[in-house]
């Protein structure tokens, strides 16, 4: 499955270092494609920036697709509050 630039995008597995968890939601801006010779196992990458709801970044990741699946009509935004850095 390959995503569109700017579009939205769902975390499947947690990023602890980056404060990141499966479910959370980010957007695509940038794409790194795979184009090494015909390369076989290797999959395209993807920078995606994760916001918070007033739209500050709260980090950008450059991961593997599958790292991140689509948003469904069956998904629904939740809120979790994250640690106050000092």
């Amino acid at each position: 499955m390959n995503f569109a630039l700017y579009s939205d995008v769902i975390l499947l597995k947690d990023i602890v270092e980056d404060g990141l968890f499966a479910g959370d939601i980010g957007t695509v801006v940038d794409i790194h494609v795979v184009d090494i010779h015909n390369v076989s196992g290797l999959e395209t990458g993807y920078s995606v920036e994760f916001f918070d709801l007033l739209g500050n970044t709260r980090a950008v990741v450059t991961l593997p697709m599958s790292y991140f699946r689509q948003p469904t009509k069956s998904d629904i935004p939740t809120v979790r509050l994250l640690a106050e850095v000092a």
